[in-house]
């Protein structure tokens, strides 16, 4: 039996009206994901990892998106990211 329990990989992002768009996008791409709203802050955690799609960030903000904006928004994030090209940023922890 294994007591193990997977990682959680985190990223706070800057409370802001554009980044609303964003935060949606994120939790709908990531269905275990906790989101907790702090003052100018959102912390979004998931076991195991975090996957953001330019796609689907596109279709909430409704606009062409890249995904070096990302950059813009993030203030800290606990993992790797172990992808990030021009359609998809992966988060989580590599060992």
């Amino acid at each position: 039996m294994s007591t193990e329990t997977t990682r959680l990989v985190g990223i706070d992002l800057q409370e802001s009206e554009e980044n609303r768009a964003l935060i949606e996008a994120i939790r709908s791409d990531n269905p275990d994901m906790t989101v907790r709203h702090l003052p100018g802050l959102v912390k979004l955690q998931s076991p195991g990892h975090i996957v953001i799609n330019r796609e689907t960030v596109e279709d909430k903000l409704g606009r062409e998106w890249e995904t070096g904006e990302f950059q813009l928004a993030i203030v800290s994030y606990a993992g790797n990211f172990s992808e990030w090209d021009d359609d998809q940023i992966i988060v989580k922890w590599e060992h």
